[in-house]
């Protein structure tokens, strides 16, 4: 019986993968899995260590069993031939070209009987609370899917109701090779109970990994056996022994051993003495593990307080005490991730040793190994104890094997985005593999509060799951709610058999602990901030004009007006500013108006900017790194004086994670902690006395400016905002600002009191008239809103681990109309990707609107990855809309290939129409590409 063909000089028995199989699952046992978690294993199985490991190794190699069937080996016609004309393997009448037969499905199928035969324990009757059942339904999953559990009668007559099975003979020869393997591998114990929900996605996620590392050609091609090879007992054993030789290589090739988190004293860690926070973090928390064992840290402070480094100074302690073997940093964005990679990198190698391959996980990740070509980029690590300085002790950009795909989280250490996190709950196929890849790992996740009602929700689902499976969490924010804070936290104790509230009420800044070994949860700890300021607001009521032309007259109640009088004094006597926008169509017309107001900005390179989301991924990227340059923190050493005038206009993109610093913030009307984020962009690092122009001498009294478009009578939220934000929100900022707009907002002692105070039940008991009505019409809005999206996350989302019982089909199960289109795709955002294409004057097309950078024409087998790499930084996002009903000539070329980052691309040809405009028409829209970014009319 044949068991791999493809790629190979010639067919390689099933026998032989199932051995191979099974000795890299030791392998891997040895090596991934910490002692506590072949320990809590084995307990489950109700035996000793060494026992669970055979008897865990031995299930992995059953994996492919189900390929000894009919249909599977009639794909091979010589192989099938002789077999097929013996008598004793009769199958059923056309059962030998079943296109709907899965050979891991009959893995599921036969392993059922074959092990209620070998004697375990369970019912026949219900075979869902059979031990059996559950190891077959487990090794069933092993290609991403988990099959139904049996009902009683296909069970107890699995050839019946599965004719691709075969008849009897088929069934002997699986049990010849089920025995043959038990003999082989020792595995003759037999479990006494089954794996817990935690355990079982474990055990799942490393068969996977055993199979694909031990089916890779470059292992198998060396050990192919000649013609004669018969399957005898000698030859078995033999096989074996160079199957468990050679699996070590094959592990350690792949880059998927263990990091050790060896540093213990934060100023090992970190180049510099602790904040407050940290030292407090520092000072504390370590008692707080010692005695109850780890479990999630909770640290909320304003942006720009180190929560970085308190973040992964927890892990270290977290990761220590869970035995984890690396850490996974998830953020909210694309470039928010790229932004922490080398921050990850550098803490790695002051404080980790062992294996320490780092992935950067997010949709165009794959861009970073292109521009290396194709090989690994090495990073230098400092001498220390317990490290190296070169070879495998470096920190190393994970390539190779750990680049295929679904593999990323696999890495012992991980940079990217919440979405690589959160698919592990979501039924996607191998979404039991994500959940392996983060069950020994600490997760760090940062911009907690920055995640709508149904993100929450998977979240909180996954802290459930990762409570169960014992691993450790660092969540991060600058402006979470107690209610939010506590459905998190509760989540992971729930998870981690702890189902009473905590009731937890977090400090800012400040920090708490919940113990995933006793339940416990320390009161939050507050810590003083090195930061304390007063944030001066400025509430400025507006007449909503952003629409209007640059040239159009000014009117004096107007946005337009305001930004002109709170932007004069940067203009003239220097210093930064930045000014936050709602939506890109009104930071591109904005940016245009600020240039015809204060020509005298555009004489400089860097007196006027724009960032938003729309423009191509290189321009992107170049824009954000040149203010970066810009508005940046000042380098150590550097003299620091004021700067130039410079005003940035910007959207939402720099909430997050980028650590600019301006004189002066002014933003749109926004829920409240979104406000606070961009406040935290204001004289966020220390400049003395003379880094900050005149006007904005104090570094502890930064000001926030908002254009309040609702504090004007019968003022509405603008029509042009849509559902960027929740009007009831926004209304209830506006009343709050009118109360900090006198007093200003001591941060961060203020700030927590005040996220809350945006949510209170009671906000609208303290209103009057119509406003009080409005409200709590906005209200109700809201409330069915986020219950609609709560629903739609459980509606989507996987189970809880405490609700599996047994079945683990239920992971890969999908409500009627749930796709996975549906569910990669984020439940449908509205949103597209597009390339610009630029038609020159002699009529040649090319990329690049100075016309040097040719399109490809691609081939045979798709783009080269030169080419690949090239289009994929010229995409741009753009709102779906824009796209819908354009011709179909706007499709990928057939030649260019179907690699993911070309799916859905649409391309547009634009034309010149001067001034550096170009413009093409697509459906009912004229869209143009510009210096500002992409526009549609």
């Amino acid at each position: 019986m044949w068991g791999k063909e493809h790629g190979l000089s010639r067919p390689y028995p099933v026998m032989c993968h199932l051995l191979d199989t099974g000795a890299v699952f030791q392998e891997l046992w040895d090596v991934v899995l910490s002692d506590k978690t072949q320990a809590a294993i084995a307990d489950a199985l109700g035996l000793n260590v060494v026992e669970g490991r055979t008897l865990v190794s031995f299930w992995a190699g059953l994996h492919d069993i189900g390929k000894i069937t009919p249909p599977f080996q009639a794909q091979v016609p010589a192989c099938y031939s002789p077999v097929r004309s013996d008598p004793a393997y009769v199958s059923a009448p056309g059962a030998e070209t079943e296109k709907s037969f899965r050979h891991e499905i009959a893995s599921h199928w036969a392993l059922s009987e074959l092990f209620a035969a070998a004697g375990y324990p369970g019912d026949r009757r219900l075979p869902r609370k059979s031990v059996g059942h559950q190891v077959a339904q487990l090794l069933g999953g092993h290609h991403g899917l988990f099959g139904a559990v049996l009902k009683a009668k296909e069970a107890a007559q699995a050839s019946s109701y599965n004719p691709g099975l075969g008849a009897q003979g088929w069934a002997g020869q699986r049990r010849v090779h089920f025995e043959e393997l038990r003999r082989a591998m020792g595995a003759f114990a037999v479990p006494v109970g089954g794996l817990p929900a935690g355990l079982a996605v474990v055990v799942a996620g490393l068969v996977v990994v055993a199979d694909w590392l031990a089916s890779q050609t470059s292992a198998i091609e060396p050990r192919i056996a000649g013609p004669g090879w018969s399957g005898t007992a000698e030859e078995v054993d033999a096989h074996w022994q160079a199957a468990v030789k050679a699996a070590p290589g094959l592990v350690q090739a792949a880059r998927l051993g263990r990091a050790r988190f060896s540093a213990e004293e934060f100023g090992a860690m970190f180049p510099f003495a602790p904040n407050s926070l940290q030292r407090d973090l520092a000072e504390h928390l370590p008692g707080l593990v010692g005695e109850h064992g780890a479990g999630l840290v909770l640290v909320t402070a304003p942006t720009g307080d180190g929560k970085t480094e308190a973040a992964l100074f927890a892990s270290s302690l977290l990761g220590r005490a869970a035995g984890a073997r690396g850490l996974y940093f998830a953020l909210p964005t694309m470039g928010t991730a790229d932004a922490m990679l080398p921050r990850v990198e550098a803490f790695a190698s002051r404080s980790l040793s062992g294996e320490r391959a780092l992935m950067l996980l997010h949709s165009m990740a794959w861009l970073s190994s292109a521009d290396a070509g194709g090989k690994a980029a090495a990073f230098e690590a400092p001498v220390g104890e317990g490290l190296m300085s070169a070879g495998r002790g470096t920190v190393v950009e994970a390539d190779g094997w750990l680049r295929g795909p679904k593999r990323g989280l696999l890495a012992p250490l991980g940079v990217g985005t919440i979405d690589q996190a959160l698919s592990a709950v979501l039924p996607l196929r191998y979404n039991a593999l994500r959940l392996f890849g983060l069950s020994d790992k600490v997760l760090v996740v940062d911009e907690a509060h920055a995640y709508g009602p149904w993100m929450h929700q998977l979240l909180v689902r996954l802290l459930e799951w990762l409570g169960a499976m014992g691993a450790p969490v660092v969540l991060l924010s600058a402006t979470l709610t107690g209610r939010s804070a506590g459905s998190l936290v509760d989540a992971y104790r729930r998870g981690a058999g702890f189902r009473e509230p905590s009731r937890v009420v977090p400090r800012y800044p400040g920090w708490l602990f919940a113990s995933g070994v006793s339940g416990e949860v320390s009161a939050a700890r507050s810590t003083a901030s090195n930061r304390a300021r007063t944030l001066k607001v400025s509430r400025r009521p507006v007449v909503w004009d952003a629409a209007e032309p640059a040239g159009a007259p000014v009117r004096e109640d107007g946005r337009r007006a305001a930004l002109r009088e709170v932007l004069a004094p940067v203009v003239a006597e220097g210093g930064t500013a930045l000014v936050c926008c709602t939506t890109v169509a009104e930071a591109q017309q904005t940016y245009r108006d600020v240039r015809a107001a204060f020509p005298g900005l555009m004489a400089r390179p860097d007196g006027l900017r724009l960032l938003h989301s729309r423009f191509p991924a290189d321009m992107r990227a170049s824009i954000t790194a040149r203010c970066e340059g810009m508005y940046g923190k000042p380098l150590s050493g550097e003299a620091v004086t004021a700067r130039a005038a410079s005003v940035l206009v910007a959207t939402q993109v720099v909430e997050q994670s980028l650590d600019f610093d301006f004189d002066l913030v002014v933003s749109d009307l926004a829920p409240l902690a979104q406000l606070l984020q961009r406040a935290g962009r204001g004289r966020r690092h220390e400049r003395g006395p003379l880094g900050r122009p005149r006007w904005a001498a104090a570094e502890d009294e930064p000001e926030l400016v908002v254009l309040d478009p609702l504090a004007v009578p019968d003022g509405s939220v603008p029509r042009s905002w849509g559902k960027v934000y929740d009007a009831g929100l926004l209304r209830r900022t506006s009343q709050i600002l009118l109360k900090c707009a006198g007093e200003g907002i001591a941060v961060p002692a203020g700030v927590q009191q005040l996220v809350d105070e945006v949510y209170e039940e009671d906000f609208v008991d303290r209103l009057e008239g119509a406003v009080r009505e409005e409200l709590a019409r906005l209200d109700e809005e809201r409330a069915a809103v986020e219950a609609a999206e709560r629903h739609l996350a459980a509606w989507t989302g996987i189970c809880a681990p405490a609700d599996v019982q047994g079945d683990l089909s239920k992971l890969s199960r999908r409500e009627v109309g749930v796709t996975e289109e549906l569910l990669t795709t984020r439940l449908g955002a509205d949103t597209g990707r597009v390339l610009c294409l630029y038609e020159q004057a002699d009529g040649v097309v090319t990329l690049d609107p100075e016309g040097k950078a040719p399109v490809p024409a691609g081939g045979r087998h798709g783009l080269r990855a030169a080419e690949l790499a090239d289009v994929a930084r010229r995409v741009a996002p753009v709102p779906g809309r824009w796209l819908r009903g354009g011709e179909p000539a706007g499709a990928v070329p057939q030649r260019w290939g179907t690699h993911p980052s070309l799916r859905d691309l649409v391309l547009l040809t634009m034309s010149s129409v001067g001034d550096g405009i170009w413009r093409c028409c697509h459906g009912r829209y004229t869209i143009s590409m510009s210096e500002v970014g992409l526009e549609a009319e």
